[in-house]
């Protein structure tokens, strides 16, 4: 069931993304009385699952779920239909149409990916506003057991302020992804500030950390907030704060946790504070390292946004999300950062997926998703959106129109790209599920 939600969630949202993509070259090409013969949700290599013509367009669903496209009467693309481009061409043909139509057509699909991301950032703001813990409230500092970022020099009861001289006021999991891809972070540790230079492969040794330990987490003090109606351990209290268990100092819950771990079965003491005395009570631990009480976590604030400001949130959102891909794409394009190695494909993408139905995440991933392929189609490569737009540009520019055998050419330089982006991507998949 749970295979059957989260590919549920990734064919939606792959679908919704292609079909409003493709919708983004459809609608200009109508505008401007450009005949558009094929409009498809996956590719019809050989046959089709659906397909129904109306009108001058054939509207249909491929059987290979790796893409979309709309087919443009008159235009090279991975169609490479030859015989229609040796014949005259016709004025409903986009080879006929003016070079700033042309531009606008092949920058529709991009331009309806930018736009959709920050509609959604904008109504997730509006319906599910902003939860976050405040940094200023993490008084107790973070929990570093992660290798790797011990091993560049932070330490358990830090502080972070700031990221690459960004000051940080909210904990959230956008923190982390910005230590993941930064190249310093001040922190304060025991009142004095310090800065951290990032390893300049840091994602790439993360990959080779242990997965379980989180690149930070937040120490919380040992403070009981409930106790169970059916705890053997009476004597705890609500408020009571964690001194030590059998002599180990205990003033924190991963603290807690890990001694009693080691005493399951076992009656241990402990010492605490309880209306600012000292006390040592007798407790006994569960076969499960449990003893029937609750402890205190920091609470999230909630910013509730109306409309209007919903509207400056999501832009806000939606513009950091695209500078932060941006800037990792650009790392990734670094060889010395290996953070090509972290590449990955359609699996990588089914994975972000949650296995239980939440629609705010499956919008804040769509979101993402959309953001991250308007920002690869727009890559210069021949044969994506981008590739079309530099041989415009150029054209405008130059008043000179590349010929359509070198524009056959390029195509096909630019799918073989593609085709080898593709297989490193998916085959990085391959690999890290036997690694």
């Amino acid at each position: 069931m749970e295979i059957i939600i989260k590919l549920s969630q990734f064919l939606l949202s792959l679908s919704l993304l292609i079909i409003l993509h493709e919708l983004g070259h459809f609608i200009p090409a109508k505008l401007f009385k450009t005949r558009v013969e094929k409009f498809y949700l996956f590719f019809d290599v050989k046959y089709s699952l659906l397909k129904k013509k109306i009108g001058e367009t054939e509207y249909g669903i491929g059987w290979l779920p790796l893409g979309g496209y709309v087919k443009i009467s008159g235009m090279i693309d991975e169609s490479m239909d030859k015989e229609q481009m040796v014949l005259p061409a016709k004025s409903w043909e986009f080879r006929s149409k003016p070079a700033w139509q042309r531009l606008i057509i092949m920058l529709g699909g991009v331009t309806v990916n930018f736009i959709l991301a920050f509609i959604i950032y904008i109504g997730m703001a509006f319906t599910y506003g902003d939860s976050y813990l405040a940094n200023a409230d993490l008084k107790d500092g973070l929990l570093i057991e992660n290798e790797v970022m011990i091993a560049a020099g932070f330490k358990t009861g830090d502080k972070i302020l700031s990221i690459d001289d960004e000051k940080i006021k909210k904990f959230n999991t956008d923190m982390i992804m910005k230590i993941m891809m930064s190249k310093k972070v001040l922190i304060e540790r025991n009142g004095i500030q310090k800065e951290i230079k990032m390893p300049i492969d840091f994602v790439d040794q993360l990959s080779k950390t242990d997965k379980k330990k989180p690149v930070i987490s937040i120490r919380v003090p040992s403070t009981v907030s409930e106790v169970d109606p059916n705890s053997i351990n009476k004597e705890l209290k609500p408020k009571d704060v964690f001194i030590s268990l059998n002599g180990q100092e205990s003033r924190y819950l991963y603290e807690v946790e890990a001694i009693l771990e080691k005493n399951k079965n076992k009656s241990i003491t402990v010492t605490l504070i309880r209306n600012g005395e000292e006390k040592q009570i007798p407790i006994i631990v569960s076969n499960e390292g449990k003893i029937g009480v609750q402890f205190e976590f920091y609470k999230n604030k909630k910013q509730e946004f109306n409309f209007s400001e919903s509207i400056f949130a999501g832009l806000q959102k939606g513009k950091e999300q695209l500078v932060s891909y941006g800037n990792q794409l650009k790392m990734i394009f670094s060889p010395e950062t290996k953070l090509y190695k972290q590449v990955g494909g359609f699996a990588a993408i089914y994975k972000i997926f949650p296995s239980v139905w939440n629609w705010e995440t499956f919008w804040s991933n769509t979101a993402l998703l959309s953001i991250m392929l308007g920002v690869m189609n727009l890559l210069p490569i021949p044969a994506l959106d981008g590739g079309h737009v530099m041989f415009l540009l150029y054209e405008i520019i130059s008043g000179k129109k590349p010929s359509d055998k070198f524009l056959e050419n390029a195509q096909i330089i630019g799918f073989v790209l593609l085709i080898a982006l593709l297989l490193f991507a998916n085959g990085n998949d391959i690999y890290k599920a036997f690694k």
